[in-house]
């Protein structure tokens, strides 16, 4: 186990350190459970309470923490020390323990390209075709399909999926189980059908006679790809589908969370975050820097404009213009939401007072 002395991980953190610098630490813990070894994660005044409770001899804390007071040996700080986290847990990786190289039980075609460093783990599959950049590590169990391309330093965790003709930019990051590049959800009748039908009337008048004999549906392929700008990271069981003539489309830097699913010709933007649940439905383009909470969803053919936000489990049924915070079904500006939900929590409160009201006037009436 490598061990860090705390002058050198501020050093490599651009944070300051302070105290007994020598300290060497081997690994991180929150503040109650830390030993003695270990540095403990006191990043809010609520956490470094509780560092009387562990061993820990030196913490991670905001700039301007007075760490003598904690009893601590050693501290390092900084001005955002949630972001020096993304560092220090970079420097802290244990990673997976999978070997260098190409492991043998791994089936790579002879007309695939790999650049140097490549490392392919146990039962992963290589289809002719397949480009991989240099340095990338595809896990166990992974399958790049055929004419894929995966740009450099990529790390694709175990199971991962990317289907032919997709291609991945450089530093992309995709966790167990996503999958990239399946078929889009993309279906049609011979006539109208009910999806038309509710469209045009939403709801509003009976279904035709061709809607209610039912219909059979006839499957559009999906001749198109999908194209992944440089470090992107796509969560454990996303789903992103293929385009049905052009690529489905997600910008550089955007980070996906687990169980997302983007549809086919969706266009997202760069720097987005997709947490987790969130699905978007065929062709809506997502601008830059946009963040979709948990559970939103996105109807199809819908633009939604740069630096937006929606809360989680907000459903959009129209098109949002840039910079709107947005929450609730159908999707409305938040502060809207929360006076509507606010004023929804009084009704029984105001029912009893208009029920009240009548019975008053009732009884007051002079014919009675």
């Amino acid at each position: 186990m490598k061990a860090y002395a705390i002058r050198d991980i501020a050093a490599a953190l651009g944070a300051e350190a302070h105290g007994e610098t020598g300290i060497e630490i081997t690994s991180l813990a929150e503040p109650a459970d830390a030993r003695a070894d270990q540095l403990a994660m006191a990043i809010k005044p609520e956490f470094a309470a509780r560092i009387g409770d562990g061993a820990a001899r030196a913490a991670m804390l905001p700039e301007g923490a007075d760490w003598r007071a904690l009893g601590l040996a050693a501290a390092i700080t900084a001005p955002r020390p949630r972001y020096a986290l993304s560092g220090l847990s970079a420097m802290m990786d244990p990673g997976q323990g999978w070997s260098e190289g190409i492991h043998p039980t791994a089936f790579v075609d002879p007309d695939a390209k790999l650049e140097r460093g490549v490392c392919i783990g146990p039962l992963a599959v290589v289809l002719a075709g397949a480009e991989i950049g240099t340095g990338t590590v595809i896990g166990p169990q992974c399958f790049i399909g055929h004419e894929a391309r995966i740009g450099a330093m990529c790390f694709l965790r175990e199971g991962v999926r990317v289907a032919a003709r997709v291609s991945l930019g450089d530093r992309v990051i995709v966790q167990p189980g996503a999958s990239i590049g399946g078929d889009g959800y993309s279906f049609v009748t011979p006539e109208r059908n009910a999806v038309d039908e509710a469209r045009e009337s939403l709801g509003t008048s009976a279904p035709s006679e061709t809607v209610a004999t039912g219909q059979s549906w006839a499957r559009i392929h999906s001749l198109g790809g999908v194209e992944i700008g440089d470090d992107v990271e796509i969560g454990a069981n996303a789903c992103i589908d293929r385009g049905t003539i052009r690529d489905t489309r997600v910008g550089a830097g955007t980070k996906i969370d687990n169980l997302a699913q983007i549809g086919h010709n969706v266009v997202i933007g760069t720097d987005c975050m997709i947490c987790a649940q969130v699905g978007i439905a065929g062709s809506s383009v997502i601008g830059n820097n946009v963040i979709l909470g948990g559970q939103t969803g996105i109807s199809d053919n819908l633009t939604v404009g740069d630096n937006v936000v929606t809360g989680g489990a907000t459903k959009v049924l129209s098109s949002i213009p840039a910079g709107r915070v947005m929450l609730g079904y159908p999707a409305m500006k938040m502060a809207t939401h929360i006076e509507s939900y606010k004023a929804i929590r009084r009704l029984p409160r105001l029912l009893r007072e208009v029920a009240a009201l009548k019975k008053m006037v009732q009884d007051s009436d002079p014919r009675d």
